[in-house]
């Protein structure tokens, strides 16, 4: 009997939790998600190299800095306004909305702050800025069907790996 160790074209199924560098979990997935390793995904590369030739149920940690990771905190995605001029329903801090910058691109607002009748959004990914530790675990290993390497995904992914 052969065991699966993740290698490129097994699609790979992994739970995993990330902590920023002072140790608070900033998210949890515990039901697996799936990519075909060695092909074009979001999963960051780092992450990737470290489960290559792992079984199922290993675990791997990765630390990514800002750069490597969710990126450094742009302070010009970051935008103050009297909170008048914003609906009220949006008028708590962690309300999201959509907007669409001059160049078309759709950015995801969150709201950050609000004090003195000022409410401030910030278009910057939640964990840009912050050294983060992946902790992973292989939960499933198995290769990959003619379709799914045509379609560059698992059949039936429903969820997304972090973005990147």
């Amino acid at each position: 009997m052969t065991v699966d160790m993740v290698s490129r074209d097994k699609v790979v199924s992994i739970t995993y939790t990330i902590h920023d560098d002072q140790g608070s979990l900033m998210e949890c997935v515990d039901l697996p998600v799936s990519y075909i390793h060695g092909r074009q995904h979001e999963l960051f590369p780092q992450v990737e190299r470290a489960l290559d030739g792992k079984g199922v149920g290993a675990n791997v940690s990765v630390q990514l800095s800002p750069e490597e990771g969710f990126g450094t905190h742009d302070a010009s995605l970051t935008f103050t306004d009297d909170v008048t001029n914003v609906p009220e329903e949006l008028r708590y801090i962690g309300a999201e909305l959509e907007a669409q910058n001059a160049s078309g691109e759709v950015l995801k607002l969150v709201v950050t702050d609000i004090h003195d009748h000022q409410l401030t959004v910030d278009a910057n990914h939640p964990l840009a800025g912050k050294t983060v530790v992946f902790d992973v675990t292989v939960t499933d290993i198995r290769d990959a069907t003619d379709d799914e390497l045509r379609a560059g995904r698992p059949a039936n992914s429903c969820q997304d790996l972090p973005v990147q």
